[in-house]
């Protein structure tokens, strides 16, 4: 069984292990050590916050095999993008053009930069193991960070959004970058990833980048392929997001040219197809050719300690309970007759 949960400091070496995978773009965990406990430490601290409104709390969340007590993937997510500055994005427009004169009239793509994305709450450091790539596992830990914000949507905004990572070559080197990026910070972009730390909410950005847009057909060709594609190995995301719910084209990353998915939560599956259901204790595993058994992923109701697992049971729509074993009870820390969250995968 695996179960979804909150990070913990013992977690820090495996974390480690999880971080020297190669994995491009910025959108995932730190690579060193101090930042990686930075980061587990903000998880902590945020989990056990009382907070009334969204704001620097950033919450990380780990798959694990309980058969093999071994970590195989992370999740985070930001209850405010920018809350300590602006969080910036290139957003895509048409621009009309018309003389009158030649009686001419066409659109042109282009790019301008903006603050939009701020106070959203950020979908971030998605990974899992090759085992697990593409198993429901891997939709749980996704899903679990939405089924959070079910749990406590006080914590989050009402709109997310997903960077992922854009298209890279075999050396790191960005073609957006290269085309536009390394014309204001003169430097490659993994140089500037490295030197910026993938901080997108930076007054350097402001001081830096062009302030008017930037009209895309005049960018090289490769650089205009690059917009809005994402690297091979953010396909799983890509699909699992979208399958939720989430919508590209709207927005880019101002580095490397990749998708941004955002939406409001009530368009997304995970809050129009959330119930809240009771516990009750299943004697035995249900014969599943006598009755049809449904796949849900199952999180506990408590903000403070919050676990997530995948269990079979029957449709749920006309139930005011979910039979769960023994042993999703104990995964989950729940009990019979608490609260638990329900939605159907």
């Amino acid at each position: 069984m695996y179960v979804v949960r909150p990070v913990e400091l013992a977690d820090i070496p495996a974390l480690e292990a999880l971080a020297a995978v190669p994995m491009p773009g910025v959108h995932t965990l730190p690579k060193t050590r101090e930042k990686i406990r930075a980061m587990v430490e903000l998880s902590i601290a945020s989990f056990a916050a009382q907070v009334d409104l969204p704001s620097e709390e950033g919450y990380l969340l780990v798959l694990e095999s309980l058969d093999e007590k071994k970590i195989v993937g992370t999740a985070a997510m930001y209850a405010a993008a920018g809350s300590n500055g602006t969080y910036f994005s290139f957003r895509n427009d048409v621009i009309q053009q018309v003389s009158r004169d030649l009686n001419i009239s066409h659109s042109v793509h282009a790019l301008t930069l903006c603050s939009e994305l701020t106070g959203y709450s950020q979908l971030s450091s998605f990974y899992v193991g090759e085992r697990e790539h593409g198993t429901a596992e891997a939709a749980l830990l996704s899903r679990a960070r939405l089924m959070l914000a079910v749990v406590a949507p006080h914590r989050f905004a009402d709109r997310f959004f997903v960077p992922l990572a854009g298209v890279t070559d075999s050396d790191g080197g960005s073609p957006f970058w290269d085309a536009l990026g390394r014309k204001f910070f003169q430097m490659d972009f993994l140089d500037a990833e490295r030197t910026i730390g993938g901080a997108r909410n930076r007054t350097l950005i402001v001081e830096l980048m062009p302030h008017y847009p930037v009209y895309v057909p005049l960018l090289p060709g490769d650089a205009q392929a690059a917009m809005g594609q994402i690297h091979p190995s953010g396909e799983l995301a890509f699909n699992l997001l979208t399958a939720e719910g989430f919508e590209a084209d709207d927005y880019i990353d101002i580095f490397d040219g990749g998708p941004i998915l955002q939406a409001h939560k009530n368009s997304l599956r995970t809050f129009t197809g959330a119930l809240q259901r009771r516990v009750s204790t299943s004697a035995e595993q249900p014969d599943r050719g006598r009755e049809p058994q449904l796949r849900y992923a199952v999180s506990s109701g408590s903000e403070h300690d919050f676990r997530a697992v995948i269990t079979h049971c029957p449709a749920l729509d006309a139930q005011l309970s979910v039979a769960l074993s023994v042993e999703v009870q104990e995964a989950l820390h729940v009990a019979e007759g608490d609260t638990v969250i329900c939605v159907r995968i």
